[in-house]
């Protein structure tokens, strides 16, 4: 089950935050959608325009002031260099598989296997050790050391090992003052074990959370933030800075109260590259693997909003030969995350992974996704209680189209062209193609994803000449309820795939479902939110997104919000709050 959720908007609402560059050297700016094309627009320009959005809003918006400036001050500094990883990674890591049960030959024969597989050509170029590496005692010098029985020829014979096959090597530590596996944690010592690291041919850390304990003075959030962002400023400095993998969030991830998770999503994209979000993906041992796909799955859909190129939210491990998964729900991981353009890490002993394994691990088109320059996460356009519809638009303005079974026998689902962003009346047909069988089709007005079996997923790439628009679900990430529009009337109402819980996000700001095109959502200051005759000059009907899943009303700058009864109401702007917090549609750059 989901953490909690906020409540999230199409990708192409402006957007009142920009993020921290990780160097000067080798970080790009956030690109997020706006109706107005801004992410075109010079940096100096994006930053006046933030400043002059957040000047403009009335008391009601204050309580984000704090928030705000945070994130502006640091936004001075980003550089529109390229990132230092600008689409997600892909590779090994033996966690999830193998836990402390590591050694030399482990990681010999994965990355033999990886060349040989042709898993090295499809893009899988990361070999990374996780937790139980080193020495439970540090040198004399203060230094980790790799444990000789482990790793007889050592770590930077490893790497080297791994570079001459092409490979590259990451490795793992912990935030606080042990790993979780109870090795030497690296508080207190970030600058040594940064160089350490270095020294030894590493260029990507992922840094866990465990025994992290709330400094005085300080939160427990505060705390971790003080601590990550100092290994942000060391690993910025280094000469060759290297890949941050941030586990912050997963320590606040699954309280009633989402305040605290979505205050480190906010500062994670700042200080890294990635970020561990939520659970741990299931362990080899553990009986319930689709299960805790589908729990990570459920976190990945509330944070759409933070991910761009260079940051990437990551929803854990492929578990690719897990003996309580069906190749169906294996495939579904995979397309799932791909969908996500997210990280593609494999947790597995790939010596032995069988033929139908790499070939889905290795589809080109589907990885194609997953790699795509935009970088968008997919979001829902509809659930219901069988399938869940995803939609994001690619770099070259084609639209992805996943459709997920979750339920327990095969079922076909048609989407209309309309779901998928395209206009209700088709003016131009729309090409589709299967990313599972590469077969190509022609459609007017809808994709048929037929026969998909149990725990499956359809994967569609639509081209089409006409013109796309934000559409999807809009939901509160703690509640999980839609937007609903009911005759006249909007309420939060549970997800049930209807059309009046899909919405369009338009370029003029209005925000309308599907159910009613000449119907538009209408702020009248505090109160209930109506839906009234579309009027693209009207400002009451104009609205925009914050970064921290604010949907704020452009004439009475004040901020979308669930009521205890399912009211849409307006309300004083809070930073993080439960009802305030809201998720949606993924849109496309202009």
């Amino acid at each position: 089950m989901p953490c909690a959720m906020v409540i999230e908007l199409p990708r192409n609402f402006v957007v009142f935050a920009l993020r921290t560059s990780k160097a000067a050297s080798n970080r790009v700016h956030r690109r997020d959608t706006g109706w107005l094309g801004e992410e075109q627009w010079p940096l100096y320009w994006r930053v006046l325009l933030i400043i002059f959005s957040a000047v403009i809003q009335s008391t009601s918006i204050r309580m984000l002031t704090q928030k705000t400036m945070l994130t502006l001050a640091t936004a001075a500094a980003v550089n529109a260099s390229r990132a230092l990883m600008p689409t997600p990674p892909m590779g090994f890591n033996n966690w999830a598989r193998f836990e402390c049960d590591l050694n030399q030959t482990l990681f010999t024969e994965t990355a033999n296997a990886m060349v040989s597989k042709g898993l090295l050509a499809a893009g899988y170029d990361r070999v990374n050790i996780d937790d139980c590496w080193p020495l439970h005692e540090r040198a004399a010098n203060g230094s980790l050391q790799w444990d000789p029985v482990k790793f007889p020829d050592g770590l930077i014979w490893l790497g080297q090992y791994l570079k001459e096959r092409n490979l590259k090597f990451g490795i793992y530590s912990d935030a606080g003052t042990s790993t979780c596996g109870g090795y030497p944690g690296s508080l207190g010592y970030e600058d040594i074990d940064s160089a350490t690291f270095a020294s030894w041919g590493i260029d990507y850390l992922k840094l866990d959370g465990c025994y992290v304990d709330a400094q005085t003075g300080l939160t427990t959030e505060q705390t971790y933030q003080k601590i990550y962002s100092y290994w942000h400023s060391v690993l910025s400095n280094m000469e060759q800075p290297l890949i941050f993998s941030e586990s912050a969030p997963a320590y606040f991830c699954g309280e009633s109260n989402l305040t605290d998770w979505y205050s480190v999503m906010d500062w994670v994209p700042s200080y890294g590259e990635l970020a561990r979000h939520s659970d741990d993906i299931a362990v080899f041992d553990q009986s319930d693997p689709w299960g805790s796909i589908m729990d990570n799955y459920g976190f990945e859909i509330l944070l759409a909003r933070y991910q761009s190129p260079g940051y990437f939210n990551d929803p854990d491990f492929l578990i690719v030969d897990h003996a309580n998964l069906t190749l169906d729900e294996k495939k579904s991981h995979f397309a799932l995350w791909c969908s996500f353009s997210a990280p593609l890490i494999i947790s597995a002993y790939i010596p032995d992974l069988t033929d139908n394994e790499i070939a889905y691990l290795t589809n080109q088109d589907l990885l194609s996704i997953d790699q795509d320059a935009l970088g968008l996460q997919a979001t829902l356009v509809s659930q219901d209680a069988t399938f869940d519809v995803l939609t994001k638009t690619l770099s070259n303005g084609d639209r992805l189209l996943t459709v997920l079974n979750k339920g327990s026998s095969t079922a076909t689902l048609t989407i209309p062209a309309v779901r998928m962003g395209y206009p209700a009346v088709s003016t131009a047909n729309f090409y589709g193609q299967d990313l599972w069988t590469g077969t190509q089709f022609l459609a007017v007005d809808s994709v048929n994803a037929n026969n998909v079996p149990p725990h499956g997923t359809a994967v569609f790439r639509i081209s089409s000449s006409q013109p796309i628009t934000p559409t999807g679900q809009i939901f509160n990430t703690a509640s999980l309820h839609c937007l609903t529009l009911s005759g006249t009337s909007v309420a939060w109402t549970p997800c049930a795939g209807a059309d009046g819980q899909v919405w369009q996000v338009t370029e003029s700001r209005t925000i309308r479902s599907i159910a009613n095109l000449t119907s538009c959502l209408v702020g009248n200051g505090k109160g209930k939110v109506t839906v009234k005759a579309c009027n693209d000059n009207a400002k009451n009907q104009k609205w925009s997104y914050a970064i921290t899943g604010n949907v704020v009303n452009q004439a009475a700058t004040l901020c979308l919000q669930e009521g205890s009864d399912g009211e849409v109401l307006l309300a004083a702007c809070q930073a993080e709050a439960n009802d305030q917090v809201f998720e949606l549609p993924s849109g496309s750059l202009s």
